[in-house]
């Protein structure tokens, strides 16, 4: 009886062990032929790819969901089939110019939608379109590059940081709730984030440290934190070091 068991136990792990076989095999010809498929899609697609950012960002969505990624390598067959190597590559050349020539007035840090602008202006009107999204994909490069380039969530959106700057959990949340008044005070984040004085003055003194915040002593009730990131007034004009230096608090 129990040697019967045994033996229905182990022929019915066997037939287990070649279905679960067949499904793979079934599953790789099937992404094969989808990977096929994907590669005419692009081959007739290329110039669209190329120059519609809309239609860009659902091909790279098509893309990952087989494990594909055209930016992944500067010579592979997709980057020299759609030139995206060189598009992203370019890209992040822009982003980091910008980023730089703004430095000396935001330390370092800068919305998603102000360096967007700000790189399509630069580009042209008669340039390839380029998206939000687009931005990401060669901001994401960048940071593999180990230059302090990252994302930090704020709102509905993002901040693009663009120095070495050592920015931990207590750092983005104050970014975040600096985001719709562009700055923050000792006391609204003890009333909001429930912390003690000392570590909200940690967090802010060291944002004043790495250039990412300017300090209003002179605030009506107390002093002001502004984070030149996301001031609108500064944002909505380029602003010379000069000029930067008479408005810092």
């Amino acid at each position: 009886m129990i040697y019967q068991h045994y033996v229905n136990t182990a022929k019915y792990k066997e037939r287990g062990n070649v279905l679960a076989e067949d499904q793979i095999v079934q599953m790789s010809k099937q992404l094969e032929t989808f990977k096929s498929n994907l590669e005419e899609f692009a081959s007739k697609h290329k110039q669209e790819i190329r120059k519609n950012s809309q239609f860009r960002v659902q091909f790279q969505e098509m893309c990952s969901t087989i494990g594909v990624d055209p930016l992944a390598s500067g010579k592979g067959f997709w980057s020299e089939m759609l030139g995206v190597g060189d598009f992203y590559y370019e890209l992040g050349v822009q982003i980091i110019e910008v980023c730089l020539a703004l430095k000396h007035r935001n330390g370092g840090l800068i919305t998603l939608d102000e360096l967007h602008h700000r790189v399509l202006k630069g580009r042209g009107k008669y340039a390839q379109d380029v998206s939000q999204d687009d931005l990401m994909r060669a901001i994401k490069k960048l940071k593999v590059m180990g230059n302090g380039f990252g994302m930090i969530p704020v709102g509905g959106s993002y901040l693009v940081q663009s120095v070495p700057a050592e920015l931990n959990m207590d750092h983005t949340v104050v970014l975040q709730l600096a985001e719709k008044k562009g700055y923050v005070t000792v006391s609204e984040i003890k009333d909001s984030l429930k912390w003690e004085k000392e570590r909200a003055c940690h967090v802010l003194d060291h944002l004043l440290k790495e250039g990412l915040a300017w300090l209003d002593s002179q605030a009506a009730e107390e002093a002001q934190y502004w984070l030149p990131a996301l001031f609108a007034e500064l944002t909505s004009r380029d602003v010379t070091p000069e000029e930067a230096n008479q408005m810092t608090p």
